[in-house]
């Protein structure tokens, strides 16, 4: 029951933020809003609402070991994963200059989130956590962030192809309020599904939640950035994976602890995760810097699949989440 649930959840998620990207997108054409405010608000929000519901749900049920392993765990997931099987599909060639400040913006993002997590070090607290004031700095990074896509694009164009579905005003509310209905019951039933699952298995929420939560919540990405390569979009598809990255942590996690702050685990093991992620992170961008035509081919491609496959098996066979370095 708790794995018909999850899958239930997961289908509601994804469908629902479809749903409600189109309901959305086509209202506002219809009332003459710009493809660029389109595009940064309502497509952008509508890719990453699924971590954002399933971390909402999570930070109010006190599950915030799936809250800290679900944004941990999709950006290893986009970065490894969905940046892999692109490339495999084909070479991700990096065009724009956008990205070349977005990357180093997304691994800053890894250190910001791990600096404030250490608080046992930094503040002398009796406990490591990403606390309400921790989440507030959080949000203020992707408001500045924010400001700087908005400022890019109104320079440069669009960052992203939007296409709005022709519909009526009613038939779009009734997308958009179906959206926000399969969002609101699926991030639930995959919340409830997982933590039903972690405990009938014996193992912790976090793994769960850096593994099928994490890439339940990260297939609206997955299906952007794989589309994209196949249209020869590469900017588009790396583009995706690193600004979902900021996103996540900065916004999410930000609204996330804002909500109730989130504590690491006993062991410290949430540190390993984030380590492992900026260093992923710094090799995404040593590829692109390395390769003659400035592109991530199909060899690093397999490399970062690779990647995923140990660290899934590290997680998976250390059930006790004692690894060095946690």
């Amino acid at each position: 029951m708790s794995v018909f649930l999850f899958i239930v959840g997961m289908v509601l998620l994804i469908a629902g933020s479809n749903w409600l990207v189109d309901g959305a997108s086509s209202l506002a054409r219809r009332f003459n809003i710009s493809d660029l405010v389109i595009g940064l608000t309502i497509v952008a929000f509508g890719t990453s609402s699924p971590e954002l519901i399933v971390n909402l749900f999570a930070s109010f049920n006190g599950n915030t070991d799936i809250a800290i392993g679900n944004v941990v765990g999709s950006n290893i997931f986009n970065t490894l994963v969905i940046l892999g099987l692109t490339a495999i599909v084909a070479p991700i060639a990096v065009k724009s200059t956008t990205v070349w400040k977005e990357i180093p913006f997304s691994i800053l993002a890894v250190v910001v989130m791990a600096f404030m997590a250490n608080d046992i070090f930094i503040d002398r607290n009796s406990s490591d956590t990403i606390s309400r004031i921790d989440g507030f700095i959080l949000l203020c990074f992707f408001s500045i962030f924010l400001a700087y896509t908005f400022a890019l694009a109104k320079s440069s164009g669009p960052l992203m192809e939007v296409t709005a579905k022709e519909m009526s005003v009613l038939k779009a509310i009734i997308f958009i309020t179906t959206g926000l209905t399969g969002l609101f019951f699926g991030g639930k039933f995959l919340v409830d599904g997982a933590v039903d699952i972690a405990r009938s298995l014996g193992i912790s929420e976090a793994v769960i939640g850096l593994t099928v939560v994490a890439a339940g919540t990260s297939m609206p990405e997955l299906a952007t950035s794989v589309v994209a390569a196949f249209k020869k979009k590469s900017d588009i598809a790396i583009g995706n994976v690193v600004g979902s990255n900021i996103f996540n942590i900065f916004f999410v996690l930000g609204i996330s602890a804002s909500i109730r702050p989130i504590p690491l685990n006993e062991n410290n093991s949430s540190n390993f995760d984030m380590i492992f992620l900026t260093i992923m992170s710094t090799i995404m961008f040593v590829f692109i810097f390395m390769g003659k035509e400035r592109k991530i081919n199909r060899l690093e491609g397999a490399f970062f699949l690779l990647a995923f496959v140990a660290y899934t098996l590290v997680l998976i066979l250390d059930t006790e989440r004692a690894f060095p370095f946690r």
